[in-house]
């Protein structure tokens, strides 16, 4: 097994912990402890309780993991987008 096989699981954040790390439930019900990967910090890409997941874990440690991705929820924007500002000076 080479060093960069990791194992992707899919899950749902059931806790956010105060030290930046969260409580993930994978789809075959283990719970692991999870912490968010940098481009995800970066971006500044919220995760929320209820949100799916997608954890990388190491098959030498199965009780952590690293969030890589969020699937988007149905909560989406309005067509046509958020409304925009008009640009004009005042005088």
């Amino acid at each position: 097994m080479a060093k960069e096989e990791l194992l992707e699981f899919d899950g749902v954040v059931t806790e956010v912990l105060p030290d930046g790390n969260y409580r993930v439930k994978l789809d075959n019900e283990h719970e692991v402890l999870a912490y968010m990967s940098g481009k995800m910090r970066k971006f500044r890409i919220r995760t929320g309780v209820g949100d799916r997941v997608v954890i990388e874990m190491s098959p030498y440690d199965l009780d952590r993991g690293r969030i890589n991705f969020r699937h988007r929820t149905g909560a989406a924007v309005a067509p046509g987008g958020p409304p925009k500002r008009q640009n004009f000076r005042r005088r």
